[in-house]
């Protein structure tokens, strides 16, 4: 068996069920997250794994059956357990709550599913060195075709080394293509990469990019939400293309076709607030036609060197801005969503998205998509209760 380890923080049954629910369903499942949000993991699985009611006027989930959930839930429970009682070693299961845990993947649950996936994850595997939720904090994800041409792997190489060297994390898929040729300029540059996968994380695939994924687990982080020996699938690739969008404050398509899934990565980085960007390939070439009409469509930023990569993540980042110069007000830099969310924040007490919305006067999901970014920018905090304005918002507030 794998071994793994657990990482202090979260509850240990809301740990065990947050696992079991993941290897019993689908990653990305908008039903199934439904249910947690409303009855808790640990009750959730309680029900799944008994055939119990849920409780109040609560309808048993329709897709399940009881007795195949019984069983399902069942055995799902058992790996799970193996699972967290393992001689600790490798891999490590983190859940809300840890302190690794990276809380802008929560904004997942603000948002409309796309191509079925949604949801914030359950919980995460991790395989590496670092804190994900360090990494994430200033990160661009690097994306784009398997079928890359020289020119794209050349570029996405160039971008991922350039960005790499100015202390940004460099996040994508470990696939063929432009996503290898990501990690590998980042790891050229001794930068730090995060490869995010369909499989497991003690999975090389693709195979021949092995040595290139244990050079990751080495030197940055492999993240998964499969259990260790899944394998991977045209579901769990879109699953995993909302992970990479959320983990990141910016991605960037290079050399994607009309049907590419890197553009599904980029319809999520834009439902989520996140900088969307593109680099234009050959006019004639079919390989960048998708990326052409993401850009000419207002969907991407036009973006050929690292150096533009990092302004633009930088212009959410709170390391890189100064928000006092002079009689200048922090206010000033913020779009009329940004000024509305942040004066419907309170400073003390945290409020819920809806609450928020309804004060701004602006809808649910827009506000959502607002306060990620005010989140990355260090101008919001959430925690288990909701959102306000973070300690530094607050004081220049004040001094405005």
């Amino acid at each position: 068996m794998t071994a793994v380890t657990a990482a202090p923080g979260c509850e240990p049954a809301d740990r065990l069920a947050r696992l079991a629910l993941s290897i019993f369903e689908e990653p990305g499942d908008p039903q199934l997250a439904e249910y947690v949000r409303d009855v808790g993991a640990v009750r959730l699985r309680h029900v799944l794994a008994t055939g119990e009611r849920l409780g109040g006027n609560r309808p048993w989930p329709p897709r399940w059956s009881r007795d195949d959930a019984k069983a399902a839930m069942g055995a799902a429970t058992d790996k799970a357990q193996g699972l967290l009682d393992a001689t600790p070693r490798t891999l490590r299961w983190i859940c809300p709550g840890d302190g690794e845990w990276p809380i802008a993947v929560d904004d997942l649950d603000h948002v409309s599913p796309l191509s079925g996936r949604g949801a914030a994850p359950l919980g995460l595997w991790m395989r590496g060195p670092h804190d994900l939720r360090a990494l994430a904090i200033r990160s661009v994800a690097i994306v784009g075709s398997r079928a890359a041409t020289s020119y794209g792997s050349q570029v996405a190489g160039d971008l991922a080394a350039e960005v790499a060297e100015r202390r940004v994390t460099v996040v994508s898929g470990a696939a063929y293509g432009i996503d290898s040729a990501a990690h590998r300029g980042a790891l050229a540059v001794d930068g730090i990469t995060v490869a995010v996968l369909a499989c497991g994380g003690d999975v090389a695939y693709p195979r021949a990019h092995e040595s290139m994924l244990a050079r990751i687990a080495t030197d940055g982080l492999i993240v998964t939400e499969l259990a260790p020996g899944s394998t991977p699938t045209r579901l769990r690739f879109l699953a995993r293309n909302r992970l990479i969008a959320a983990l990141t404050s910016g991605t960037v398509v290079v050399e994607a076709a009309w049907r590419s899934g890197a553009l599904n990565t980029a319809n999520w980085a834009g439902s989520l607030g996140r900088v969307t960007m593109g680099v234009p390939g050959p006019v004639i070439s079919s390989t960048s036609n998708g990326v052409h009409r993401l850009i000419r469509d207002g969907g991407a930023e036009l973006v050929t060197t690292g150096a533009e990569i990092a302004e633009s993540i930088a212009a959410l980042g709170a390391e890189t801005c100064s928000w006092v110069q002079g009689e200048h007000r922090l206010l000033d830099d913020l779009d009329d969503s940004g000024r509305q969310v942040m004066e419907a924040l309170p400073v003390r007490r945290a409020c819920a998205v809806n609450r928020i919305a309804e004060s701004a006067r602006r809808p649910a999901e827009d506000v959502a998509a607002t306060l990620g970014r005010l989140l990355l920018a260090g101008l919001v905090e959430r925690t288990g209760e909701g959102w306000r304005l973070s300690a530094h918002a607050a004081g220049e507030l004040r001094r405005a």
